[in-house]
């Protein structure tokens, strides 16, 4: 697995996996299972926010590259469901809104099987401390 596609521990014990597509942006997978589960047949909000919130940070270290490696504070999360996430696999890829020298702005989109149906969106907000 390449340096940039490396998980965290908590993006590990999710069972998360990490990827390309087409057009070179990541794409973080969560397979249904017992774990990620919710209400009977659904994925839980939780397992739905942590995997937006991990593709965004992936994301934005991606987009910084080696050299330039901030610590990234969160300052906002705010999450957004749209349809029930079924018993199947989820994908999720982020978008950097904005790149600023102390501020990013991070839209993340979670989806099943149509990425232009997406299940849920998050919108981020992120402090770069270059101290």
């Amino acid at each position: 697995m390449a340096r940039d596609l490396m998980l965290s521990p908590y993006a590990q014990t999710m069972g998360f996996t990490a990827s390309r597509d087409e057009a070179g942006r990541l794409v973080l997978t969560m397979d249904y299972s017992q774990d990620v589960r919710g209400r009977p047949g659904f994925v839980h909000g939780g397992a739905l926010a942590g995997l937006m919130e991990t593709i965004a940070y992936m994301t934005l270290s991606d987009a910084l590259g080696e050299e330039d490696r901030p610590q990234l504070k969160p300052v906002n999360v705010t999450a957004t469901y749209m349809r029930g996430a079924v018993e199947a696999p989820t994908h999720a890829r982020a978008t950097i809104e904005r790149l600023g020298r102390r501020v990013a702005n991070i839209e993340a989109i979670a989806w099943q099987d149509d990425p232009a149906k997406p299940v849920a969106m998050a919108q981020m907000n992120v402090m770069l401390d270059r101290s």
